[in-house]
């Protein structure tokens, strides 16, 4: 687990990794699985909440603490997470995140009761944060500038096929077994996904181990804001997931009702088009890796616009178009940001990942919530309302982005390479 270095193989002049060789695959494959692991272990419980009411006596609300308390201890923990790896190591913090967060979750199928349920959920966020914002750094580290699109996206498809699977597969298992079952298998996957990560993802080139000193670990996040772009970018992060979360808390709903009246069962078949992550965010990262983020990434939002205008018409053809369209817009978006705020944070890479996430979490906490207010008053149009304006944000700052200063020097690690 440690993060000395190696002769490098496949590798630009012997340091960073580029698409196409092994080295980019092992690494790939690796994130890849981690991705499946962090993300299947945070939302196996999603589909579990209804059971939670029934085995525990809890409301539906209270049940929800389950992914709520996860996702709220997430979002802070991960302002940290990146200066623990500054200290420790990134491969290091990374793997002992994943085979805890493993081990938490499996322990939550074997716990009687449900504060002590609620407890290791609330730990497991705090385990989780070691993974998302230190998988970014490691990238925009280790990644040569043509290929961290493209590495980026296929981690992220990782995270879209885990939260879909882990969703699925406690879903199905409860049905036929009881809902510790489903539990138990993702919390093997996430252990499996974890030994596998640490034998595979190859030491670290570029890391300087540095000491936890407050005062250093504040000024870094001081000047992280002092950057004409990366503040930006943390928005755009809200407005993505922000989007594209309030979207699937709520479309169900509408296709509930009249004049769809779909069964449950149909409606929950929508979770599938999480699949289309898998192909968007890789491509639309490698896509910006070859013609520049600042010209890719303004396609994302108007596509994920159109998509929101589509869901507001009445057959359910063009609904559920809408629904494929912003789905394709925002792992693309995400994608092509978090790659960005990695390649301009020189070395508070860390710290820009961490508050990247931070944002892109709130958004779905605040956004998904705010989005109901709209549902109870308005119905969804309303709601379509709400997602059109934040998505309208989101491209207005792209546009801005697109006439970002590059910074100044030869592309290195750290700096934005010019404008194509």
């Amino acid at each position: 687990m440690n993060d000395h270095s190696v002769p490098a193989t496949g590798t630009d002049d012997g340091s960073l990794i580029r698409h196409g060789t092994p080295l980019f695959r092992q690494a790939n494959l690796a994130l890849f699985a981690a991705g499946i692991a962090t993300f299947g272990l945070l939302y196996c419980v999603q589909p579990l909440m209804p059971e939670f009411s029934k085995d525990y006596g809890v409301s539906a609300a209270t049940s929800a603490l389950s992914l709520s308390l996860t996702t709220g201890v997430l979002a802070f923990a991960m302002l940290f997470a990146g200066a623990v790896s500054d200290a420790y190591g990134r491969k290091s913090v990374m793997t002992v995140s994943l085979i805890a967060s493993a081990a938490l979750v499996l322990l939550t199928a074997l716990v009687p009761g449900w504060t002590s349920l609620l407890v290791l959920r609330t730990l497991l966020g705090l385990s989780l944060s070691g993974l998302p914002a230190v998988a970014m750094t490691w990238l925009s580290e280790e990644m040569h500038p043509d290929s961290i699109g493209l590495g980026m996206g296929l981690y992220i498809s990782g995270n879209a096929i885990g939260g879909m699977g882990g969703r699925l597969v406690t879903g199905v298992l409860a049905d036929f077994f009881d809902w510790r079952v489903g539990v138990m298998v993702v919390a093997g996957i996430g252990l499996a996904s974890g030994l596998m990560f640490w034998r595979m993802l190859p030491p670290s080139r570029h890391f300087e181990r540095q000491p936890l000193r407050p005062r250093t670990l504040l000024a870094r996040f001081g000047a992280v804001f002092r950057d004409a772009g990366l503040p930006w970018m943390f928005v755009e992060g809200f407005l993505l997931l922000g989007a594209f979360v309030t979207v699937y808390n709520y479309i169900g709903y509408r296709l509930l009702g009249p004049p769809y009246n779909l069964s449950q069962a149909v409606v929950g078949l929508i979770f599938s088009v999480y699949l289309i992550g898998t192909f968007s965010s890789a491509w639309m990262g490698h896509l910006a890796g070859r013609l520049g983020r600042r010209r890719v990434l303004w396609t994302t939002f108007a596509l994920m616009l159109a998509g929101v205008g589509l869901t507001t018409f009445r057959p359910l053809v063009l609904v559920i178009a809408g629904v494929v369209a912003v789905t394709f817009g925002f792992f693309g978006g995400h994608s092509i940001v978090s790659s960005w705020v990695g390649r301009r944070a020189g070395n508070a890479k860390a710290q820009a990942s961490s508050l990247y996430l931070f944002a892109y979490y709130m958004g779905s906490s605040l956004a998904g919530a705010g989005g109901g207010l709209f549902y109870a008053s308005h119905g969804w149009n309303g709601v379509a309302a709400f997602i059109g304006a934040m998505v309208l944000a989101g491209l207005l700052i792209a546009w801005r982005l697109y006439f970002l200063q590059p910074l100044p020097g030869p592309p290195s690690p750290g700096t934005e390479p010019p404008l194509p």
